[in-house]
């Protein structure tokens, strides 16, 4: 089965910068996605599940407009409960990180800019 990381940043050069990042670290191991907005990751999601490649985790910035990535994330984990999920932001409400840690069990908050060892490591804990 094919699996999948997206990232999810109102930033071009952000999910740019991700998906160059986990290419060269995780080679061809998955599929790298990207969406700059919440409602274009939810169809990236729909479809990828569609072709029954299973998204291993979603990499998302906290603060985007339309959607902030807490309320993402969690409406993503109502439909897909097996998509694990990291907040990747320059500033997030702490409470909100709290709750979403509580709610859906995120698995990492990451401070931008980010280390690249910090990414790794939190990926990795989505393949368990």
């Amino acid at each position: 089965m094919k699996q999948a990381i997206l990232c999810v940043d109102d930033e071009a050069i952000i999910v740019l910068s991700l998906k160059q990042e986990l290419r060269s670290h995780y080679r061809d191991q998955f599929l790298y996605e990207t969406a700059l907005n919440a409602t274009e990751a939810m169809e990236i999601i729909e479809e990828l599940a569609s072709e029954g490649v299973k998204i291993i985790t979603i990499i998302s910035d906290w603060l985007m407009p339309g959607i902030k990535g807490d309320e993402f994330l969690a409406r993503v984990h109502e439909r897909y409960p097996d998509i694990r999920s990291i907040i990747i932001t320059g500033q997030a409400d702490e409470e909100s990180l709290k709750r979403l840690k509580d709610d859906i069990c995120l698995t990492a908050v990451l401070r931008k800019p980010w280390n690249s060892l910090d990414l790794f490591a939190a990926v990795d804990s989505c393949l368990v």
